[in-house]
């Protein structure tokens, strides 16, 4: 069946305009608010590196992103909230390395998310109260030896990765040292300088201070290299233990089926914001360290750390319960 020629080239132009209106609506985003989910509670170093992002790629948009804390359940209630949203573009997530550990979860931790960006890494730094006689890591090692299970570590929870960072230096040391889980990050500090615990694996800005006052005593940093704010301190590999690769990474997801266009716009975005002078400064004062990947990276990282952190677990027996 022929249709007249003037009907073809309707249905032609009609065809051609829907096409241009589509391409149109891929370029136009975002045209409306995104909501950036947050799944941890106000206040914090997290807040401070969400709203950052936010204010930069809300400037540079002219569409305002809104973080949203929804915090609980070590994260699981915020994540949830992501997985169960549209494929979208108008709500993305920012997480850190937890997320490749918890489990089980209502969700799947690769499957239903689509990687956007990396942002940041910390260095994890072994602390330990000054009362302690041991100055070195090897001195250290050779103490928790000679008291198996009588050296306590205080973490900010189960199932975390300061957490599994100790298990993780109890399989390569040769140790057994008690995991103690605080309900937060400044408690667990605030015992150790009291001497209620006498080790963590902490975020550097939470215990540079301490450490220069006195109050609490570095052994080693994880990384490949020295901080530069801890220049004194070497790493676990200097200082005789490789292997240990523990940090904190934060990154930013959307639901999976989030078309590629907007997850490569997002994630070039990001990343522009991340060189910024303004940016690198902020994140320094905060001791993190700009870490840019493309999304293909950054599935990648994620796959390799929840294999790492899956044989730890299996590894040390850990049963984690949320």
């Amino acid at each position: 069946m022929k249709f007249p020629v003037v009907v073809t080239r309707i249905l032609i132009a009609g065809l051609l305009t829907a096409l241009a209106g589509f391409a149109s609506a891929q370029q136009a985003y975002p045209s409306r608010p995104i909501r950036f989910i947050l799944p941890y509670a106000a206040g914090g170093n997290t807040s401070v590196l969400a709203r950052l992002i936010a204010q930069k790629l809300t400037k540079s948009w002219g569409k305002q992103l809104i973080v949203d804390n929804r915090a609980g359940g070590n994260t699981i209630i915020g994540t949830e909230t992501l997985a169960k949203s549209p494929p979208d573009g108008y709500t993305i997530l920012m997480t850190t390395a937890t997320h490749t550990i918890l489990n089980p979860v209502p969700y799947d931790p690769i499957k239903d998310f689509a990687p956007v960006a990396t942002l940041t890494s910390s260095e994890k730094v072994l602390v330990i109260h000054p009362s302690l006689p041991a100055n070195t890591l090897r001195e250290f090692i050779a103490l928790a030896k000679s008291k198996p299970g009588e050296l306590n570590y205080s973490s900010p929870g189960a199932g975390g990765v300061q957490h599994l960072a100790g298990e993780l230096f109890n399989l390569l040391a040769g140790v057994k040292m008690q995991h103690i889980p605080y309900k937060g990050g400044g408690q667990a500090v605030t015992d150790l300088i009291a001497g209620e615990v006498q080790l963590s694996f902490q975020n550097s800005i939470a215990v540079i201070a301490h450490i220069k006052n006195g109050r609490l005593r570095g052994i080693a940093v994880s990384g490949e290299n020295r901080l530069a704010s801890l220049p004194q301190i070497p790493t676990f590999t200097e200082a005789g233990l490789p292997g240990f690769g523990v940090n904190t990474w934060f990154g930013v997801l959307a639901p999976a089926g989030t078309p590629k266009e907007i997850i490569d716009k997002l994630s070039t975005e990001i990343a522009r914001i991340l060189n910024m002078p303004d940016i690198r400064e902020r994140l320094a004062a905060l001791e993190m360290y700009p870490f840019i990947s493309t999304p293909d990276q950054f599935a990648a990282l994620m796959k390799a750390d929840m294999a790492k952190y899956a044989k730890i677990i299996k590894a040390a027996n850990i049963q984690l319960q949320y």
